[in-house]
């Protein structure tokens, strides 16, 4: 028995050293930390219980069988983030630069069945040179696996992908079938092609890091929501992240203890809004005084901040918000801005997440270059996404809320529960002056002075879409939090289902 143990003791040592000393401070040479750091980091003290520790590859090809490390380049297992059961695995780029192999794979999907059977998040930190090229196809058959669970896990359970790393070729698309992307700056990247073939085919001469490093997949492309400056303050921005997910789609979402009263009054939002129309204000104010204790995880804050995305609590239990920002192009939805919205509603839809749509919206922003890039089909994503979604929705238009846009924005007819209003909406099909020129054509500039004046007065204000029942309610600035938090709690045990189908074809 003794010397069975003392050989457990050396196979463990060896697992745990991974692809041995001097890897391992190659890669804190680099800035990075090993897989098994980042799981430390990431999940609750001693709670991590590996699986599959000894596993080994079984490729006997180009002298791969003299070569065996166990665990095969990627560590898996389960813990907890404040006490709230986590799977994870974590790719170990000491062990053949974490290449991904035929068990390697199959490391990951156990995971990823684990996960989806118990309704537990699953968190996959990426740091891997790609498929193992030495098993060829077997590799590749690996990675669509994978593939396979990630689209099984979408909705069912939360996804967060940490790109920690290089992420080439097909590696890409197991983090792009998750929900959420995190990355490092200056140490991960993502692209299908490198550098290298770029050059060969197209004759462009580019960077890792201009290519798809965390700057460009985080303002230019979406591909990832966030950049961080280093290994750790991604890892606890994911401890923070995950504690606003509820654990499957089939669990309520998490609720935590707050000191922060619900029906709290904030008498400055009473002058936020500025006398001047075509004035801007900042939407992150009115959201982080609506919210318990100011906290709000945003979402893609660097990419289409004409709109606000990101997770907050009401009496201490997590809602999405979705919010125009009038500080960037007044506002205004564009291609990007609809992508990103939608793809936010619905993943709230998904995990039964309440959504609260902050708007301030003066229409589509037009131009050649946004009808060319498809915005109709664009900004029907928006629209199809609040349209199906069944979770509780609370609206609140502060300022403008004109033509299509305001539809889009999870109005009545979208099947809004409680849609209020601040003293100062305006809701119309566009604006004074423009409706006016096209009404009154023609008239002298003094006539369209005196209509336009006319026109406003009827029109901005939220009374007239009031009296048709399209407005709940009007409602002071002030008591946002208040009207917010009782609405969440009528709307607690909300019941509306879509009708029967495999799914739905929404425009993508």
């Amino acid at each position: 028995m003794s010397d069975i143990i003392a050989q457990l003791e050396v196979k463990r040592a060896e697992a745990m050293l991974g692809g041995g000393q001097k890897r391992i401070d190659s890669q804190h040479a680099k800035g990075k930390l090993t897989a098994r750091e980042r799981i430390e980091i990431l999940l609750d003290e001693g709670s991590f219980e590996e699986i599959d520790m000894y596993v080994e590859h079984n490729c006997v090809d180009f002298g791969m069988e003299e070569t065996k490390i166990a665990g095969d380049g990627v560590v898996t297992g389960s813990g907890t983030i404040n006490g709230r059961l986590i799977f994870v695995f974590s790719q170990d780029f000491t062990v053949f630069g974490g290449s991904l192999s035929e068990r390697h794979a199959e490391k990951i999907c156990k995971i990823l069945e684990n996960a989806m059977k118990v309704g537990a998040p699953v968190i996959g930190i990426n740091d891997s040179g790609g498929a193992r090229i030495q098993e060829g196809v077997a590799s590749l058959g690996g990675y669509a696996d994978v593939f396979q669970r990630n689209v099984l896990a979408s909705g069912v359970v939360p996804q967060l992908s940490l790109i920690m790393g290089p992420c080439a070729g097909g590696a890409v698309y197991s983090p792009a079938m998750t929900d959420f992307i995190f990355m490092v700056k200056d140490s991960s990247y993502m692209f299908v092609t490198g550098p290298d073939v770029v050059k060969t085919v197209t004759n462009e001469i580019v960077t890792q890091e201009e290519l798809g490093g965390a700057v460009t997949h985080t303002t230019k492309t979406s591909v990832a929501d966030v950049a961080y400056e280093n290994d750790i303050e991604a890892l606890l921005a994911a401890r923070d992240f995950i504690d606003y997910m509820p654990l499957s789609n089939r669990e309520e979402v998490p609720e935590r203890p707050t000191a922060d009263p619900w029906d709290r009054l904030e008498e400055s939002l009473d002058t936020l809004i500025p006398a001047n129309a075509n004035q801007p204000y900042d939407m992150h104010e009115v959201i982080r005084k609506m919210v318990d204790e100011g906290e709000f995880f945003e979402i893609q804050p660097a990419h289409a901040d004409n709109i606000i995305c990101g997770f907050g609590r009401m009496e201490g239990s997590t809602v999405g918000v979705v919010a125009n920002q009038p500080m960037v192009l007044a506002g205004c939805l564009d291609i990007n801005a609809s992508k990103k919205a939608a793809r936010f509603v619905r993943y709230c839809d998904a995990f039964n997440i309440p959504i609260v749509t902050l708007v301030d919206v003066p229409g589509f922003l037009p131009g050649t270059s946004q009808e060319h890039n498809g915005i109709i089909k664009h900004g029907a994503k928006l629209l199809f996404a609040y349209a199906e979604a069944t979770v509780p929705k609370i609206t609140i238009i502060t300022r403008k809320a004109y033509g299509g846009a305001y539809d889009v924005m999870a109005s009545k007819h979208l099947r809004g529960d409680l849609n209020y209003a601040w003293p100062t909406a305006e809701i119309a099909v566009m604006g004074a002056k423009g409706a006016v020129e096209i009404i009154f054509r023609g008239k002298t500039t003094e006539e369209i002075a005196e209509h336009t004046a006319e026109y406003e007065a009827r029109f901005a204000n939220p009374f007239i879409a009031a009296q048709k029942g399209f407005i709940d309610e009007v409602i002071m600035p002030h008591s946002t939090r208040r009207r917010v938090a009782l609405g969440l709690r009528k709307l607690r045990n909300k019941q509306l289902e879509n009708p029967w189908k495999k799914h739905d074809n929404i425009p993508l």
